[in-house]
């Protein structure tokens, strides 16, 4: 019988997660990063890619070689870099799933740090959780009074006794 109730820490977490998925977090932000940047051209350069990441040449080399490896991407020689249709589809998830958190950080209020904190959130969020995430941000969407209403409310709220 299955234990729904076990905890473990935020690493025994990431390994548990690691053990059903092949890409790491480091891998998913170049993919999103790739697909992000080569919607209107087709492709990347392998030199735009390190700079967007603020990584050696060298590194993000070596990254776009393992992403090759598993059938992500295409790498042309001089630096050009093509996703495959593997990679369109989950850089098309990623880039959503980005998204999806940082408009939710957004309309909580979330403005410093805000590209910090998607990104501490995107790669530990289960699909379950985003597609509630997503379905929150229709809600706010469709209801903006109650946006006002939780501004309102955190104005009248006293955040130092949260952890009283």
């Amino acid at each position: 019988m299955e234990n729904n109730n076990e905890f473990y820490t935020v690493r025994g977490y990431q390994l548990l997660k690691k053990n059903k998925k092949m890409l790491t977090s480091s891998m998913e932000d170049y993919l999103e990063m790739i697909y992000r940047n080569s919607l209107e051209e087709g492709y990347m350069r392998i030199s735009t890619l390190s700079e967007l990441l603020n990584v050696r040449p060298s590194s993000a080399t070596k990254m776009v070689q393992r992403l090759a490896a598993i059938g992500l991407v295409d790498y042309k020689r001089y630096g050009i870099i093509f996703l495959t249709e593997s990679g369109k589809e989950i850089g098309k998830f990623l880039l959503n799933r980005h998204n999806i958190v940082e408009k939710f950080l957004k309309t909580i209020g979330i403005a410093e740090n805000l590209l910090k904190e998607t990104e501490l959130i995107e790669h530990n969020v289960s699909v379950n959780t985003l597609q509630n995430i997503y379905l929150l941000n229709k809600f706010f969407d469709a209801n903006p009074d109650i946006i006002s209403k939780f501004e309102d409310f955190k104005e009248k709220s006293n955040i130092e006794n949260m952890f009283d």
